[in-house]
């Protein structure tokens, strides 16, 4: 988020300014059965405004004189495509939209981190709503929920292409043979869970770096003038760099998504 002033003379110390921050607008008990608002709402916002566009685009297309638009997706869809083509094996229906949804729907995510770290919370006060987050790729529970709609999706694969018996073998027989089952199945229920959690913790780790910063710049503003000069320096600096970041995690994301895949559809001999 770039910058704007953080405190003023009487407002809140510099820890309270953070924790305020990094508060979600939620509701629940506690645990498992909190439900953070605003990332839902943000989430499901961006989902459905990317829908919107898509569906604008998709009447709109004509194939004798495309428009700037259509050639900017035409370009990303070819981009994805080609990612699918030199990693994932034979043809498949799901995966060129599936990578295509991820790339899109992260990346719009992540660029919620690009406004200026004070605004939409600023305006969510004015209606009373005391706390709000704006990036959902801050938060674990989006994340996770990412990371863990793949990994069922890789199960089905490996089920689907090597079988139920296959897929149980791979747990046994993987990857020290028959005699060495026990470290078999340890190593391998290993390797199969650490890839949702790589997606999940990198994402949200990478994301909550880039906002923790931002607001450590925006604390550098102060009440005068000259403290609002290293503030902007800072900010749009920041804020080019996180361009690269934000698109580069969207980009990991649907890449490791389609290397997952791809290694779920391979037969168990080519395992």
């Amino acid at each position: 988020m770039s910058s704007t002033t953080a405190s003023e003379a009487s407002g809140p110390t510099s820890v309270e300014y953070i924790q305020h921050h990094l508060h979600n607008n939620s509701i629940g008990e506690g645990g498992f059965w909190v439900l953070n608002l605003d990332t839902l709402f943000y989430s499901w916002l961006l989902a459905g405004i990317m829908m919107f566009v898509a569906y604008k685009m998709g009447k709109s297309m004509t194939a004798d004189t495309p428009s700037g638009s259509q050639n900017v997706l035409e370009a990303i869809v070819e981009f994805v495509q080609q990612q699918i083509r030199d990693i994932f094996p034979g043809s498949n229906s799901l995966i060129g939209p599936l990578a295509l949804t991820i790339f899109v729907w992260v990346f719009l995510m992540n660029a919620m981190d690009l406004l200026p770290v004070d605004l939409l919370p600023r305006l969510g006060q004015l209606v009373g709503i005391e706390h709000m987050r704006v990036v959902p790729t801050t938060d674990l529970s989006t994340t996770f929920a990412l990371a863990i709609s793949v990994f069922v999706l890789i199960i089905y694969y490996n089920i689907k292409i090597k079988g139920l018996t296959g897929y149980i073998k791979m747990f046994l027989f993987h990857p020290f043979g028959k005699y060495m089952i026990p470290v078999n199945i340890v190593m391998t229920t290993v390797e199969e869970l650490a890839k949702p959690l790589s997606l999940g913790l990198r994402l949200f780790g990478n994301m909550f770096a880039g906002e923790l910063i931002f607001m450590l710049i925006a604390l550098l503003g102060g009440a005068s003038l000259f403290g609002l000069i290293p503030q902007i320096a800072f900010g749009t600096g920041w804020a080019i760099f996180h361009i690269l970041v934000i698109t580069l995690q969207a980009f990991i994301f649907m890449l490791l998504t389609i290397v997952y895949l791809a290694m779920a559809s391979q037969d168990a001999d080519e395992h």
